[in-house]
């Protein structure tokens, strides 16, 4: 069973009850220690003088701000210590406001709220019910490990979550910062619907136990490769940007997939598109794809393999179960295929 990584009570009017604070979510990244190259030699971090090359005990270390150049203001830790807010045990709220109207970006850990004691699960219960009654959140501060937190406190099915949140200076503008922002006009036009549309046909109930993070399988995949010397399969490269020009046609590509997979999924086949505009756009779709599929059953030569991505090389060579392929170059690829395509030909030939 998990501990409270902090312990408290939280208040809202005159009401409190006492309360844990538990770790809502764990880490599955894979780690990994590090090693001198060629041997089993581990490598320690250390804390050295940068001038003498001397390590330093932690004992005698201390902070420094710098002020000037090569010029530090030395703060001790007791210092730290004696201005910062006391080991809060309380977690107020101050307001209560809708959920909705906080921006995500404002959000950043996950924290489960328990009652302490089977006697405080009535008080404790009526806050839960209540906050996912309205639906709002109570925004509160607390301090733990030496540390302010902005939180917001909301229900959950069953409990009370506690999330902090990032304070408003620490949030940047986007439009200050980044160096592309596309104008009002953009988003406008038949492109705007029928991207409107293939969000709708991709609408799903959130479902978050379908998603996996397929890095770190791949991750986990390739340490079990390596150690029991098998061959590596390389990753697929990223699929190149949609051109402008052609932006009608792959949404209307995008649109007829989504729509035929989810057809497929209720077991009613795909539907075909209707319209002069669409149906010549969909119908562009699919010849493009039936002749990607036709040039993938058969032999090509080497001008056209020469004009397919290095992803879709590998693609090719992992059907033909060419040997070797994770470690090749996009030339080795398809050179090898040019090589496979000709004794193909010649046995089809015998």
């Amino acid at each position: 069973m998990a501990r409270a990584i902090w312990t408290g009570v939280i208040t809202f009017g005159l009401v409190s009850v006492p309360v844990g604070l538990y770790t809502a979510v764990e880490n599955h990244t894979v780690h990994f220690h590090q090693l001198q190259r060629g041997t089993s030699d581990r490598i320690r971090n250390r804390r050295v003088n940068e001038r003498t090359g001397k390590e330093v005990q932690t004992e005698d270390i201390v902070k420094g701000y710098e002020a000037a150049e090569g010029e530090y203001v030395v703060i001790e830790p007791d210092e730290l210590d004696e201005v910062a807010p006391g080991r809060s045990r309380t977690i107020d709220i101050s307001d209560f406001v809708d959920l909705d109207e906080i921006d995500p970006v404002y959000f950043d850990r996950t924290y489960y709220i328990a009652p302490r004691g089977k006697d405080h699960t009535k008080v404790y219960g009526l806050l839960r019910e209540a906050l996912a009654e309205v639906g709002k959140a109570g925004i509160a501060t607390f301090v733990m490990r030496g540390k302010q937190y902005l939180t917001a406190l909301r229900a959950d099915e069953k409990v009370l979550v506690l999330q902090t949140l990032h304070w408003a200076d620490e949030v940047r503008d986007p439009v200050q910062e980044l160096p592309e922002v596309p104008s009002a006009r953009a988003g406008k036009g038949k492109e705007r619907d029928m991207a409107i549309q293939l969000i709708d046909a991709l609408d799903a109930p959130w479902e978050p136990a379908k998603y996996h993070d397929t890095y770190q399988e791949k991750v986990r995949e390739l340490v079990r490769a390596k150690a029991e010397g098998q061959e590596i399969t390389t990753a697929e490269e990223a699929p190149e940007a949609t051109n402008v020009v052609d932006l009608m046609e792959v949404l209307q590509g995008s649109l007829d997939r989504a729509r035929g997979g989810k057809a497929n999924k209720d077991g009613k086949g795909s539907k075909g598109s209707k319209g002069s505009k669409s149906g010549k756009d969909s119908e562009g779709a699919e010849r493009t794809q039936r002749t990607k599929s036709k040039a993938a059953s058969k032999a090509a030569s080497k001008s056209e393999l020469e004009e397919l991505s290095k992803s879709e090389l590998y693609q090719r060579a992992a059907d033909q179960d060419i040997e070797g392929r994770s470690k090749m170059t996009r030339d080795e690829l398809i050179d090898a295929l040019s090589r496979a395509g000709r004794r193909g030909g010649k046995k089809s030939a015998a």
